[in-house]
């Protein structure tokens, strides 16, 4: 009888973790020049907790930060997944995006979740080149495919 159980709860396990693997492989990856097609960030402004203190606070850089935005339009599993250059700027960036809220858009009319990413700029250069080199450091690969 313990067998039996143990056997039941064994497989309940495999499949419930197949399933969540199943429904993270079906969930789109989504690049950040075309989520607009299918979530509006519908902020005016953002609030980020920026420390006092901290490494390369002061330098420019970026932080990717990566998340799934959940049916309900609010960021999730929100992580910053490279930071240039190395420092404390990871922690305001995971707070900016945490604060974003988003609507539904183009063919995403049902608010289907997707994961995508955005790249959060400090203390970036005026000038256009150099600001765009500092951003294309921070680019991640995987979310360029076409959806």
């Amino acid at each position: 009888m313990i067998r039996i159980s143990f056997r039941t709860g064994a497989m309940a396990a495999v499949l419930l973790l197949a399933a969540g693997t199943a429904a993270a492989q079906t969930t789109r990856r989504v690049a950040p020049d075309r989520l607009p097609n299918y979530w509006t960030l519908t902020n005016t402004s953002v609030n980020a907790d920026v420390p006092n203190t901290g490494k390369n606070l002061n330098q420019p850089g970026c932080v990717a930060v990566t998340y799934l935005i959940g049916s309900n339009g609010l960021p999730q599993n929100v992580v910053a997944a490279k930071t240039v250059p190395e420092g404390d700027l990871a922690q305001v960036g995971v707070s900016a995006v945490k604060d974003f809220h988003y609507a539904p858009s183009g063919v995403n009319r049902s608010g289907e979740p997707v994961l995508t990413y955005y790249v959060v700029g400090f203390n970036l250069p005026e000038d256009p080149a150099r600001k765009a080199a500092i951003m294309k450091q921070c680019e991640l690969p995987g979310y360029t495919q076409p959806n």
